[in-house]
């Protein structure tokens, strides 16, 4: 299956504790390039969700945004912050002996003192847990929305395809027509000029006329590069920069093919050709 590298997906978690949420946002790249946006609270599980993104996609820049909201009903239990209540206890033994009189706080005022009292965090492993169910389950969500914008390009390159095929048939039908056009014109050239030419030194010239004229070998090559690039979109793996090479190849049959123009068919099938190219070129650019 094809996918796109655009998409967008949002998952949620609740817990007892508060609702944790996932955003992920992607966007076309030549690689694969991800940010992630946390709070610091919880910058410990940023490693695992780069790990989980490199294993479900292999192009894109992606942006993955995760949010921990608190239950704000919810009762909090109160843990004690050592280093707080050390640092504090120290300074009172410093104010105690250069005032030794001076009244010391009781226990409820060393509790309601800056930083000795907090609130319980939740335990890393059990969000790291939550974090990555979320994640998977957001992904699982992109990779859909990724999946349906795929196939949507697909069917537009199929279009084109088609419209190549087309392109390429008629010219086949129009060949023989239009060489022995050009020998024609060859003949009145010669009888314009009133040039004698012995009879087998013309059929030389023009030989290699037609020679230098002949399509028949980049009529042959669009078609095989029709019938592969329709192959490489039904595989499972992602097939972005083999179907971009396959442009490329596209590109220069159409160039080849304007360079032998000898007619106004030639040439208009040649820029026809261009056209359809880019537009899939333009649309691949997006797929993984």
């Amino acid at each position: 299956m094809t996918f796109s590298m655009t998409g967008f997906a949002r998952a949620e978690q609740a817990l007892p504790t508060g609702k944790l949420s996932v955003e992920v946002k992607s966007v076309n790249h030549r690689y694969l390039e991800v940010y992630v946006r946390l709070p610091d609270s919880l910058r410990f599980a940023e490693a695992l969700i780069r790990d989980q993104v490199r294993k479900s996609l292999s192009r894109g820049k992606l942006e993955v945004t995760v949010r921990w909201q608190r239950d704000a009903s919810e009762q909090q239990e109160l843990v004690v912050q050592k280093a707080a209540l050390d640092q504090l206890q120290l300074a009172l033994q410093q104010v105690r002996q250069a005032v030794p009189d001076a009244a010391m706080p009781d226990a409820l005022a060393v509790l309601q003192w800056p930083g000795v009292l907090a609130e319980a965090d939740v335990e890393p492993e059990v969000l790291a847990g939550a974090i990555s169910q979320t994640l998977i389950a957001a992904m699982n969500l992109l990779r859909e929305h990724r999946g349906r914008e795929g196939q949507e390009l697909v069917g537009q390159i199929e279009q084109r395809l088609e419209h190549i095929h087309a392109i390429v048939a008629q010219l086949r039908e129009a060949y023989p027509a239009l060489q022995a056009a050009l020998g024609e014109r060859l003949r009145e050239r010669i009888e314009r000029l009133q040039a004698e030419v012995e009879p087998q030194r013309l059929e030389q010239e023009l030989v290699m006329l037609l020679q230098k004229a002949d399509i028949a070998e980049e009529l042959d090559r669009l078609d095989i590069h029709i019938s592969e690039t329709r192959q490489v979109l039904k595989r499972k793996e992602p097939v972005g920069r083999r179907l971009d090479f396959l442009m490329q190849e596209f590109n220069r049959e159409a160039n080849t093919l304007g360079s032998k123009a000898s007619s106004t068919d030639y040439t208009q099938a040649a820029i026809d050709l261009k056209v359809m190219i880019e537009q899939m070129r333009e649309q691949i650019q997006n797929i993984e």
